[in-house]
């Protein structure tokens, strides 16, 4: 079956022979993170991320770069592409001269990047059936990001909102160790912590700040978690802004053994937003 669907395929095949390729600019210089958005568009890496991303049509894929040795166990997926959709193929070696690096899965694609929206925005157009949010202040490593995007897909987050300093969630790192989470979980972006509460306060969201202070309350001691609730995560190290916390409704804390109080903040988001939705769906379960 799939060397069927192989020679189906082979009328949309471009081999590349050309490194300099003006069809490949998406693919070249990939370290060079602002190339992407300059061009409109973010690169997704890996074969589990491409799976998702012929799944969702709200992803516009631009094209499909392949190591040849990779097209035959694709072959069921890139069938589903629009017919438009060119699907590049080389040798290994000559992927790597075009992407300036070794790219060892083989698999990348260019995306449309989608137009902006506003939490507020966002929030209307989940509308009332949402529960779980997070939110992101100043995160700057990409793999916490994406593992966070990772949990939310996990744990039923409908969204994730990030201030300015948060890094891009559709660059190629924080797509590929979120496992095409950032791909599943919508996102908006606000200048400040203040904006994005603004929004949740708008949409009837309770907030919830996550810290290890020994005066915050145990998430485990949370009698009752509202319909709506919103997580707020700071980077590791300095955590949280003081004048977020302030404004949060609560701050939560994890309890650890012995006096260790530190986490990573992607592993806090998955014990979080797990212990929440578990306690909501308790709660919906309990009414009916």
């Amino acid at each position: 079956m799939v060397g069927a669907m192989t020679e189906d395929l082979s009328r949309r095949i471009v081999r590349v022979v050309e490194l300099s390729d003006p069809r490949l600019e998406d693919y070249q210089n990939l370290r060079d993170r602002d190339l992407a958005r300059r061009r409109g568009a973010f690169i997704a890496e890996s074969e589990v991320v491409l799976r998702v991303l012929v799944t969702r049509p709200e992803h516009r894929i631009r094209s499909v770069l392949l190591a040849d040795s990779r097209l035959d166990k694709l072959a069921d997926a890139l069938v589903q592409l629009p017919p438009e959709v060119p699907i590049f193929v080389a040798p290994q070696e000559t992927l790597d001269r075009v992407v300036g690096f070794h790219i060892h899965r083989g698999v990348l694609a260019a995306v449309e990047r989608p137009e902006a929206r506003s939490p507020e925005a966002l929030l209307r157009t989940l509308g009332p059936g949402a529960r779980r949010v997070v939110l992101l202040e100043g995160l700057t490593n990409h793999d916490n990001v994406g593992g966070i995007f990772r949990n939310a897909a996990a744990f039923g987050a409908d969204a994730v909102l990030l201030d300015h300093a948060t890094c891009d969630p559709f660059y190629r790192k924080a797509i590929r160790v979120s496992v095409a989470g950032a791909l599943i979980v919508p996102f908006a972006r606000a200048n400040d912590t203040a904006d994005l509460l603004a929004a949740l306060r708008g949409a009837d969201f309770t907030v919830y700040a996550l810290s290890p202070r020994p005066d915050a309350l145990d998430l485990a001691r949370l009698e009752r978690v509202p319909e709506r609730v919103a997580l707020l995560l700071g980077t590791e190290g300095p955590g949280l802004r003081d004048t977020s916390m302030a404004a949060a409704d609560a701050t939560l804390r994890i309890d650890m053994a012995g006096s260790f109080d530190s986490l990573n903040v992607a592993t806090t988001s998955g014990i979080a937003l797990h212990a929440l939705r578990t306690a909501q769906m308790a709660t919906t379960d309990g009414r009916g």
